[in-house]
C-alpha cells in the first residue's frame, strides 16, 4: 500500500468520502493504459478512484484530452439507468482534477472476463448476455439529440480509437489505406446511439447477477456497431493466447453476435451486422499493427496468421460475421 497523492487526498476529504486525508491508503491497480486506478482505504472503508492520463502507457505516443474523465462519469450513470446493476456506482467525481471515485467491486465476487477467459472458463451464455445488455443500452439511446449533445466527443473518440486503431493500421499497410481510412470517416460521421468504446474483456467483471462493464473512457455518441466489434475482435484473438480454448472462444463470438443482433431493434439487422463485419477486420490487424497491439501476440507467425485473415476481408468487407469467423476459424486450423 502507499499513501495516494495530495491533490487526491484533498479532494477524497472536500467529497466526504474520507474524513483525515492522512489516514488514506492506496493500491495502483493494474491493467490499463489510459488511466491511474487505485483500491482506497480509509475509514473503514474501501473503494476506487480512476484519473485519466494525457499521453497512453504504450510505446508510441498516444495521447488524449483528460476530459474523457467526465465523459465516462455520465456514460456510467446513462447506462446504470438503462440496465440497473450493469456498472459500478459512482461516489463522487470532480471534472477539474477528472478524477472520480467508485464501488470498489471485489475480485472475489467479480472477477474480470479477461482473466476468466484466460484461464479457459470461456461461457457462451455469459457472452450472450454482455451482448444483450451492450444492445439494450444502444436500444434505449438510440437516437436522442439529447445525448447526441452530452456526448457530442467526436474528438477523443477519433483520438483514443479510430487513430490508434484504424489509422495507424493505415500507415503500416499503405495499400489498404483507402479503406481502412474511409472506414475510420465514414464511423465517426455515424450518429445512432450512446457508443462504449471500449468493450473488451479487461472492462468487463463477471457479476454475480451479469456483466459489469467498466472504462467507458472512449464513450461517444455514433455508430453502435463499434462495441460488438472491439468485443468479438477480442474473442478472435483470444484462440492465439489460449489455443486449447479455441472452440469455446468461437461458441462465445457466436452467442455474443447472435444475442446482440437478436436484439437490435433501432435499425434493420442486417445493416448493423454489415458495418459490425466491416470494422471487424480493421480492428483485428490493428491489434497486430496499430498503436495497441495485444500484449499476447508475440510471435511473428501468430502475426502473419492476422494479417492473413484480416488483409482480403479490408479490401473486400463481408456483410456477415459468419464470413469473418469461419475465415478465421479456418487459417487456425491449417
Amino acid at each position: 500500500m502507499e499513501t495516494i497523492d495530495r491533490e487526491l487526498a484533498a479532494w477524497l476529504a472536500h467529497a466526504g468520502l474520507v474524513d483525515d486525508p492522512d489516514t488514506i491508503f492506496a493500491e495502483p491497480l493494474t491493467g490499463g493504459v489510459a488511466s491511474d486506478i487505485w483500491r482506497v482505504e480509509a475509514g473503514g472503508r474501501t473503494f476506487a478512484v480512476k484519473r485519466a492520463l494525457a499521453k497512453m502507457r504504450v510505446a508510441r505516443d498516444w495521447r488524449a484530452p483528460v476530459s474523457r474523465n467526465g465523459t465516462e462519469v455520465e456514460w456510467l450513470l446513462e447506462a446504470g439507468r438503462i440496465v440497473p446493476g450493469a456498472v459500478p456506482h459512482v461516489l463522487a467525481h470532480d471534472a477539474s482534477i477528472g478524477a472520480f471515485a467508485m464501488d470498489f467491486l471485489r475480485p472475489e465476487d467479480h472477477p474480470v472476463w479477461k482473466a476468466e477467459l484466460r484461464a479457459g472458463r470461456a461461457d457462451p451464455v455469459f457472452a450472450a448476455a454482455v451482448g444483450r445488455a451492450i444492445a439494450t443500452i444502444h436500444s434505449a439511446t438510440a437516437y436522442s439529440d439529447t445525448l447526441a449533445a452530452r456526448f457530442d466527443t467526436d474528438t477523443i473518440f477519433h483520438s483514443i480509437r479510430l487513430e490508434p486503431y484504424l489509422e495507424a493500421t493505415a500507415e503500416a499497410h499503405p495499400d489498404l489505406a483507402p479503406q481502412l481510412m474511409s472506414l475510420s470517416r465514414e464511423t465517426l460521421a455515424t450518429k445512432i446511439a450512446l457508443v462504449h468504446g471500449d468493450v473488451s474483456p479487461k472492462n468487463i467483471l463477471v457479476g454475480p447477477k451479469g456483466p459489469v462493464f467498466l472504462d467507458a473512457e472512449c464513450a461517444w455518441y455514433g455508430d453502435p456497431a463499434f462495441d460488438p466489434a472491439f468485443c468479438l475482435n477480442q474473442l478472435l484473438l483470444k484462440c492465439l493466447w489460449v489455443p486449447a480454448s479455441r472452440e469455446a472462444y468461437l461458441a462465445c463470438f457466436d452467442a455474443l453476435a447472435g444475442a446482440y443482433l437478436d436484439a437490435v431493434d433501432w435499425e434493420p439487422r442486417d445493416k448493423v451486422e454489415a458495418r459490425v463485419a466491416r470494422l471487424l477486420p480493421g480492428l483485428f490487424l490493428a491489434r497486430v499493427d496499430g498503436k495497441s497491439p495485444a500484449e499476447y501476440i508475440t510471435n511473428d507467425e501468430d502475426r502473419d496468421r492476422v494479417r492473413r485473415v484480416a488483409r482480403p476481408l479490408i479490401a473486400t468487407p463481408p456483410t456477415s460475421l459468419a464470413v469473418i469467423r469461419d475465415a478465421w476459424e479456418e487459417e487456425l486450423l491449417k
